[in-house]
């Protein structure tokens, strides 16, 4: 059965002119190419450049996924996030490690398909991090019970007023149960939408103590 969309257009097509993707052009380093790319977008005044699509699979095979944001890109390719502790996210994790992120800059044309495992940030880490953070955003992650039910806006608005009050005049400290992930990459996937279909698809994947790069088909 077809169904029709009275305020939707599904068949718009885009003929994508994105610039060559290169065996020749990119660095051997998949993660030199991934902070050019991330640079690159953010030149061009895309919003949040740094944001990617994190996906986790539960305990039953079940995968989920939602965007966060990259805070830390080391040069062992370790993505670093942050997080409740006692989210839907972090439980799928301490489940099964093994994650995707995907990075996606549609003005651009271009995606990065990042394969690896999540491991906790150290407290001292997350602690780094969060005195960074705005204050009410240091405050809402006191107030927010992240992937729980609650009973409406009102409610989480109630507890935010409730962790202002308690911490006023005072420094907030880290939440026990809040820090950050660092994802260690096994394998990386650089798209560039070309034209007619025929994109340019790089995989780097772990050869000894060096990176391997194949052309995929589109």
């Amino acid at each position: 059965m077809t169904l029709s969309f009275r305020f939707m257009d599904l068949n718009q097509r885009t003929n994508y002119e994105g610039k060559p993707l290169l065996e020749s052009s990119v660095d051997p380093d998949p993660v030199v190419q991934l902070r050019e790319w991330i640079e690159e977008a953010e030149a061009t005044g895309l919003e949040e450049p740094n944001a990617l699509v994190l996906s986790t699979v539960d305990a039953t095979g079940n995968p989920s996924a939602r965007n966060v944001l990259l805070r830390g890109l080391a040069d062992n390719g370790v993505m670093e996030f942050f997080t409740n502790w006692e989210s839907h996210k972090a439980h799928e994790i301490a489940s099964n490690p093994n994650v995707c992120v995907l990075f996606s800059w549609l003005s651009l044309k271009r995606q990065v398909r990042v394969r690896g495992y999540a491991t906790m940030l150290s407290d001292a880490e997350s602690d780094d991090y969060f005195a960074t953070r705005p204050r009410e955003t240091q405050i809402g992650a006191w107030a927010s019970p992240q992937s729980r039910v609650i009973s409406g806006r009102d409610e989480l608005e109630r507890m935010f007023a409730e962790m202002e009050d308690h911490f006023e005049g005072q420094v907030v400290p880290r939440p026990p149960h809040w820090g950050g992930y660092g994802v260690s990459p096994t394998s990386y996937e650089f798209w560039q939408g070309r034209a007619n279909r025929l994109h340019d698809r790089l995989h780097y994947w772990r050869h000894g103590d060096g990176w391997q790069i194949e052309r995929l088909a589109p």
